[in-house]
């Protein structure tokens, strides 16, 4: 039953603290920036141009799927706005509403898109696949000394910026997930009435092990990222609480 599944419990396993962390380094980031800035048009405008790299590839994603499904666009924006309800929109590409299935492509396009370009670059420029590896085995030593030997790689600062910024912004946000429940409560009801017309062990045979092999390459992706948003978010949080010493200035 694991093996089968066994891609579907490392997906959860390793998007859920991806998320996590991406909020929580996004905070700090912003700590930052408002500490020494104390101008929060500054820590606005500087926080989308460290971002922008994925922000563009973001909207983008968006752009260039909705266009494949021939869905309608409107406006396309890379200028950062504080929503009313506080969160800071980085962009937005305006698209039309279609059915529940173009729309959730569409939306989720960034995460597709997004961790193909962290994928190619983890794996042929920073290697971090054989580091993913011993993370996962419990093997924390060997993890921290291939950290330290990282940035022996040529170019290595270009190509971890543009892995960090890519995967800390290819999930979808809010908006692009309106149409994801829907989706999900029609595809989990096709699931029921196909097993309930006895279709459920083939399923299992034929359709679970590429969904499994899917979601596997996909957790690889989401743990990859979390690695290395967990590597920043120590020496970032340390700034932050060094900075709010010094200046007796701190944001909650």
């Amino acid at each position: 039953m694991f093996t089968q599944f066994g891609g579907l419990l490392w997906f959860v396993l390793t998007l859920l603290p991806l998320a996590l962390l991406q909020r929580l380094l996004h905070r700090e980031i912003q700590a930052v920036l408002l500490i020494v800035s104390r101008s929060p048009e500054f820590t606005i405008a500087l926080f989308s141009i460290i971002f922008l790299p994925g922000v563009l590839l973001h909207e983008f994603s968006h752009y260039v799927m909705a266009v494949i499904l021939g869905v309608q666009t409107a406006r396309f924006s890379l200028v950062p706005e504080m929503l009313p309800d506080g969160r800071l929109q980085l962009g937005y590409v305006e698209t039309s509403k279609t059915d529940v299935v173009r729309d959730s492509i569409v939306g989720a396009a960034p995460l597709f898109i997004g961790g193909l370009f962290v994928a190619y670059l983890s794996v042929t420029r920073l290697n971090l696949l054989p580091l993913w590896d011993v993370l996962r085995n419990g093997q924390y030593n060997l993890f921290w000394l291939g950290i330290t030997l990282l940035p022996q790689i040529k170019d290595f600062p270009i190509w971890f910026y543009l892995v960090f910024t890519v995967s800390s912004t290819m999930l979808p946000s809010q908006s692009d997930r309106h149409a994801w429940l829907p989706l999900g409560v029609a595809v989990v009801v096709l699931i029921a009435f196909a097993v309930l017309a006895g279709v459920g062990p083939w399923m299992l045979e034929n359709a679970a092990p590429p969904l499994n092999g899917f979601l596997s390459a996909a957790a690889v992706i989401f743990g990859l990222s979390a690695a290395v948003h967990a590597v920043l978010i120590l020496p970032i949080a340390l700034i932050h609480v060094l900075l709010a010493r010094i200046t007796g200035v701190d944001v909650k």
